[in-house]
């Protein structure tokens, strides 16, 4: 029962949040996007790029101003990060764009290196963004049945990664529409041959837009906004018959995002703690300053 009020409380939250909404774009049109494109500035406010010394490593998305959510196989050799978020172009991020460092990293404890089950991990920012109309959090589904009852449509991949095999990553973020494809047919022995969980999604079949982290998107018609389904794991044949995109299914995970959201109140309230103790200091080290002269 505790879990069931808090998976009700995580739904509302993201009702009353404002979470999924592009402040630039309007609902998905009703034309389908064939193949990747260049995604223009502010079609996805909730990307980010995790990037290691200046360098795109990973995408990711805002879940609030202080989390991100990406996979974890992203961070299991390397240690130095950064989160670049109002990103469009990796080689000019331009004016739009904010950068924070991480606090912590909060990787699932039964991810699987081997199966790639729960691909996936939760950054804790140093000091939150600031949201505006190029940065913008997204909304996840509470729980499974939450999903189902969300009327989902137009299902998007975004990202800097390659638009065919083997390519090289783009410069400019790219997006995709893809279709979801339901497990039975995505563990067809000619396809991934079984190896696809109940913690998977896969989705798409002609494009390769995006990277590891990133998002898989769909428009929820009954909430007018965007929801985060997938978490980009892997099937990085981009182009390739038979070889969607495997995503983490982010609906399985509800009570791993409760968590975040429970602690949220109070690191934001550390946030601002530090900040007054850092004014107090400057005040004081003023204070004192004056004192000796």
């Amino acid at each position: 029962a505790f879990w069931l009020i808090l998976s009700i409380n995580l739904k509302l939250f993201f009702s009353l949040l404002g979470c999924g909404e592009r402040p630039l774009f309007g609902p998905p049109g009703a034309s389908r996007i064939v193949g990747g494109r260049e995604a223009p500035e502010g079609a996805w406010p909730w990307q980010v790029s995790i990037q290691i010394q200046y360098r795109h490593h990973c995408g990711g998305t805002l879940l609030s101003s202080v989390w991100v959510l990406t996979a974890t196989h992203c961070f299991y050799h390397h240690l130095y990060f950064r989160v670049v978020a109002g990103l469009n172009t990796l080689s000019s991020p331009g004016k739009y764009a904010q950068v924070r460092s991480i606090r912590g990293v909060k990787m699932h404890d039964g991810y699987n290196i081997i199966t790639s089950d729960n691909d996936v991990t939760l950054l804790l920012l140093s000091s939150p963004f600031k949201f505006t109309n190029y940065i913008q959090p997204i909304c996840l589904p509470g729980d499974v049945i939450h999903e189902a009852m969300l009327n989902l449509s137009h299902c998007f991949v975004s990202g800097w990664g390659s638009t065919y095999y083997k390519g090289p990553l783009t410069n400019k973020l790219q997006e995709a529409e893809v279709e979801l494809i339901d497990r039975r047919t995505c563990n067809r022995v000619t396809w991934y041959n079984g190896i696809i969980t109940e913690k998977m999604i896969c989705a798409g079949l002609e494009s390769g837009a995006g990277d590891s982290g990133g998002p898989l998107q769909c428009y929820s018609e009954n909430q007018d906004r965007f929801y985060q389904v997938g978490v980009t794991s892997f099937g990085d044949e981009c182009g390739l018959p038979h070889k969607p995109g495997v995503y983490a299914r982010v609906s399985i995970f509800s009570k791993w995002k409760i968590l975040m959201k429970s602690q949220e109140n109070i690191l934001k309230f550390q946030f601002w703690m530090e900040r007054v103790k850092i004014q107090w200091r400057r005040h004081y080290k003023k204070r004192r300053n004056k004192k000796t002269k």
